[in-house]
């Protein structure tokens, strides 16, 4: 009993002797929840600055700001695309940059027909690498380009571990996601500087803003984006450049087609013309935003996750990624459908046991044909929900 009492004395002690140590944590305290509050105000107020009073303010005279001419890379569709045509909406003349020259006649016609701008086409193909640029560089010479919009892009056919993609895929997503908008940027930069007005907007996307394994090189190279126009804007700044580093989440594109929930328009999935609606009023205000302010709403929620976190959840949306791919088209082969073969991966933890025969769960029916995609497609929906 002695002790009992002893060892309830001994607490009394600690915790009087601690009681100045009780206040200085109280304090932390109080500092680290105003810090938490400011930060939040913080978020709104810029929220609400960027993404919707400068729509009721009204868009400035682009032309007047940044120059006649703007360069869009990647334009035939998605962002690019609406991207240039709300550019030309604004006025600014536009010189459409891509592979396909018979896509570009469509598109530059479209654009000289609905908003009655100029526009020239440079037809080049970004994954040749530098040879491509000196023409790209003769086919500008003589116009005043004032807005420069780094588009371009590519990613994985499907999520997938870095050790399984080819040398031709890296070399691919290092020269368009990488080397195009450094050697854009250093081919019109001297121009902006001796007028002492320009604009560069370089489109990254919000996989950068945490290691995103099952897409990592693709990851890495809009990080790299990101900081290079993050960068290049305090450069630049002093000599009246703009620099902006957009980072959206899901875009209702081609590149997300077959992706279930993030192909299909929604709030949080906008069509490129919403898109580009919304991220080009946020030129010359955000030098970093993501363009749609749902998704900044989303970016701030993926900012304060774990890393371990979101590493966590790219690795789950691997077999839902694998099975909305190429690998829902039939393989003759294989002697049953990959739509087929995709179930059985998702549903035996990513192996299928055997290319042909019974698969690996016994309750999987085999089907050709389209109607083995379609069933497999309904299935995989409710899996993306269950994801998300």
């Amino acid at each position: 009993m002695a002790a009992v009492d002893s060892f309830a004395l001994l607490l009394r002690e600690l915790g009087r002797s601690c009681a100045h140590s009780t206040e200085m944590l109280a304090l932390l305290g109080a500092f680290y929840a105003t810090k938490t509050c400011f930060a939040a105000l913080r978020e709104t107020c810029t929220l609400i600055r960027v993404h919707f009073l400068s729509r009721l303010v009204g868009g400035a005279d682009l032309v007047q700001r940044y120059g006649q001419w703007a360069v869009v890379t990647g334009c035939t569709s998605g962002v690019g695309k609406s991207y240039a045509k709300e550019l030309a909406k604004r006025g600014v003349n536009v010189v459409l940059i891509s592979r396909n020259k018979e896509k570009l006649e469509a598109v530059a016609r479209e654009i000289t027909e609905s908003y009655a701008v100029e526009t020239a086409i440079i037809v080049a193909d970004f994954r040749q690498g530098r040879e491509i640029y000196p023409a790209i560089e003769r086919a500008l010479k003589g116009k005043e380009i004032g807005i420069l919009v780094n588009n371009v892009g590519v990613s994985y056919d499907h999520a997938d571990c870095f050790a399984s993609l080819t040398q031709e895929k890296i070399w691919e997503l290092i020269h368009v996601n990488i080397g195009a908008a450094n050697m854009m940027v250093l081919m019109v930069l001297p121009g902006m500087m001796e007028r002492e007005k320009g604009a560069v907007v370089n489109i990254s996307s919000a996989s950068c803003i945490q290691p995103s394994p099952q897409i990592t090189a693709y990851s890495a190279s809009k990080a790299y984006l990101d900081h290079f126009s993050r960068a290049l804007h305090y450069e630049c700044a002093p000599k009246g450049i703009f620099v902006q580093s957009l980072v959206p989440c899901f875009i209702s594109t081609k590149m997300t087609e077959g992706m279930g929930v993030f192909s299909k328009e929604s709030f949080l999935v906008p069509s490129a013309d919403e898109y580009a609606r919304h991220a080009v009023t946020t030129l010359g205000i955000s030098r970093r935003t993501t363009g749609y302010w749902p998704h900044s709403i989303m970016l701030l929620f993926g900012r304060c996750l774990p890393e371990c976190f979101w590493a966590w959840g790219c690795n789950r949306l691997v077999f839902y990624s694998h099975a909305f791919s190429s690998r829902l088209q039939i393989s003759l082969e294989s002697g049953f459908s990959s739509a087929a073969r995709a179930d059985c991966s998702v549903r035996s933890g990513g192996v299928c046991e055997r290319e042909g025969g019974e698969p690996a769960s016994p309750d999987l029916e085999l089907r050709r044909g389209p109607e083995a995609a379609a069933a497999l497609q309904q299935r995989l929906e409710g899996l993306s929900e269950w994801l998300l």
